[in-house]
């Protein structure tokens, strides 16, 4: 069994200029690109540099937004269309963020599968609102059709092969952070759907997905997740936790939610992750 626990990697510095549908940067110009963006940065834990030291693919990817939605009160979910085909991802990744005219650099987690990618070459992200300039501008300012672009970046990710032996996973986020543990659920999927179709592939185990948020309005994305569960119900399972919940919880939702009512003292006393 595998245990998987994400922290969410949120934006950054530097700043690139569009000019081309993708570019093959140097291991000089990489480089380059990451010290001048850490030079110019005025935070300490900025995305550049708590991961600078994280493998990244070389292309960098010139992506359109092509839809753009509210998946709660504080988060937009984001649909970017990439067509350069040398732009590719393994489930639990994330991507450098950069947006013309913002000189710092966002680092979001894609929470789409790559199977979505290869086919209609879309990637989903989910950014929640903060005063941090790549997410003001996804809040504030994103239209459809805008341009920016993104490069792949990060070692926590699934991507089993068809030889590999069958795991059990359990996944495990808080709030914003299922965005990977998303990809790799819908990635699950897309295996199991293969394996049952054409009976070739990787045999994939069984999932269980802990996940908590304050309330049900910010447990993002719970229709998704419930259509995988009631798809496949001896594959995958949830746990859906709220810590502060106000209202009456739907009953569509019941079946799966637990409500923890932590006081201040506890919740301080817990590790998040997300």
């Amino acid at each position: 069994m595998t245990l998987m626990i994400p922290g969410l990697l949120r934006g950054s510095v530097g700043a690139i200029c569009l000019q081309a549908a993708s570019w093959r940067l140097t291991h000089r110009t990489l480089r380059h690109l990451t010290l001048s963006s850490l030079m110019k940065s005025k935070r300490k834990t900025d995305h550049l540099e708590r991961t600078a030291d994280v493998l990244r693919r070389e292309v960098v990817s010139v992506a359109k937004v092509c839809g753009v939605a509210h998946e709660s009160p504080s988060v937009k979910r984001l649909r970017l269309l990439v067509a350069d085909k040398d732009f590719s991802f393994k489930a639990g990744q994330w991507v450098d963020f950069f947006i013309p005219g913002v000189s710092v650099v966002g680092g979001f987690s894609i929470c789409s599968s790559p199977r979505l990618l290869e086919q209609e070459r879309i990637i989903e992200l989910a950014v929640k609102y903060t005063n941090h300039p790549p997410a003001l501008w996804i809040h504030n300012q994103c239209t459809l059709d805008s341009e920016v672009a993104v490069r792949v970046g990060g070692e926590f990710f699934f991507d089993p092969q068809p030889a590999d032996a069958s795991r059990n996973l359990v996944l495990i986020a808080g709030g914003v952070g299922i965005n990977p543990l998303l990809s790799i659920l819908r990635h699950v999927a897309d295996l199991h759907r293969e394996w049952a179709n054409k009976g070739s592939g990787y045999k994939v185990g069984t999932i269980k997905l802990f996940y908590s948020a304050k309330n049900t309005s910010e447990l993002l994305f719970k229709k998704n997740i419930l259509d995988l569960v009631n798809e496949f119900p001896e594959k995958i399972a949830c746990s859906l936790h709220v810590t502060k919940q106000t209202t009456q919880i739907s009953a569509d939702l019941k079946p799966y939610i637990t409500v923890l009512n932590l006081s201040q003292r506890t919740a301080h006393s817990l590790v998040l992750y997300g």
